[in-house]
């Protein structure tokens, strides 16, 4: 089976979501995450766990990031 991504217009993706269902086509909705990447987001935790110190806590950080 071959996988396609493909880049909508946000103004046809209403039709494109009707096409693929006509066709009894598959969707999903998950990306691929790589185990790679899986695997970094688990040492991360298990390092947090083992020092909860050296996280930052949101409340006291969010105010200093400048979003443009």
């Amino acid at each position: 089976m071959k996988e396609i991504t493909l880049r909508v217009p946000d103004h046809k993706v209403e039709f494109v979501m009707q096409l693929i269902e006509q066709l009894g086509l598959d969707v999903s909705d998950q990306p691929d995450i790589p185990e790679e990447h899986k695997e970094i987001v688990r040492k991360r935790i298990q390092k947090s766990i083992k020092n909860p110190d050296r996280l930052l806590n949101w409340e006291e950080v969010k105010d200093s990031f400048k979003l443009e």
